[in-house]
């Protein structure tokens, strides 16, 4: 534009707030989040699950329905800790398939396209940035996973009392906890592989293939070395002793809790390092 027309005027709108800047970089990616059709679908088939779940609960306390199907039995199946276990692990497997698909997408077009330095020229720090396209991951993981969990929770409470609640209280807060922890090592490790690889499609496969080459290292040395401490090195079996531990289930898996919880801390902790390294306003190049 040129100086001598005096037509540029500086933006006089409203400025967001410095605690929600960063929620600028979580609306403008989450719009492009559902125009994968495979995304689309994925996300819409991690309902049906909780919706089967749900009308099972209500056929389950309906003694004229299961008389009208002429079942032979009071309920058709039991709400416990194996109920819940399975249920929270169809869900988190839904949502590590489902970040495979749309979380390279949100760190690696920036870094391909040079555009960081575009970002941090602006009032926002690089932790906003990487909090921004993380809240992306963790709202939509939310939804399909400890959201529908109380929900499920919290029908059975409605039909069985508050005394079935607040006995299995514990159920609860494994789902919450469970889930809370999945979802942001999901998130982080996916921005983590988004920012070192940059690819978005070798991206998503090595996030796919994270889960299976973990699993088998951990099993091959667990057998090799005749020790149980393998079991540490694999995310999924470590959800899974979570998951165990409160809805009381012993699964004899050689992990204990607080061993779990330490080595999630650990694994997003280099997540972030490496996240770190890369999401800079500018690259060396040797």
């Amino acid at each position: 534009m040129a100086v001598y027309k005096r037509s540029y005027k500086g933006y006089e709108g409203p400025l967001t707030s410095r605690r929600k800047r960063f929620l600028i970089l979580s609306r403008y990616a989450a719009r492009g989040i559902f125009a994968s059709r495979i995304v689309t679908g994925l996300f819409i088939l991690s309902f049906f699950y909780p919706l089967a779940m749900i009308i099972g609960l209500y056929l389950n306390h309906n003694l004229s329905v299961l008389s009208f199907m002429k079942l032979h039995q009071d309920r058709l199946f039991d709400v416990n800790g194996a109920f819940f276990m399975v249920f929270m692990t169809v869900q988190s497997a839904g949502a590590f398939l489902l970040t495979a698909f749309f979380g390279p997408n949100l760190i690696a077009p920036d870094l391909a396209n040079n555009a960081l330095p575009l970002y941090f020229c602006r009032p926002l720090s690089r932790t906003e940035y990487v909090a921004g396209k993380a809240s992306v991951i963790l709202l939509l993981l939310s939804i399909i996973t400890w959201v529908p969990g109380l929900l499920v929770f919290g029908v059975e409470a409605s039909l069985s009392g508050g005394a079935w609640a607040w006995e299995h209280r514990g159920f609860a807060a494994g789902i919450l906890l469970g889930s809370l922890l999945w979802i942001s090592f999901l998130a982080l490790l996916a921005l983590a592989l988004s920012a070192w690889v940059r690819w978005k499609l070798v991206a998503g496969a090595l996030l796919l293939g994270v889960n299976f080459v973990t699993s088998g290292f951990a099993a091959a040395l667990n057998a090799t070395m005749d020790v149980t401490w393998g079991s540490y090195l694999d995310p999924a079996k470590l959800l899974t002793a979570i998951y165990g531990e409160f809805f009381g289930m012993d699964l004899s898996l050689g992990v204990n809790t607080w061993g779990a919880l330490a080595s999630y801390g650990v694994i997003c902790a280099f997540c972030t390092y490496l996240l770190s390294r890369k999401v800079r306003a500018f690259e060396v190049v040797r």
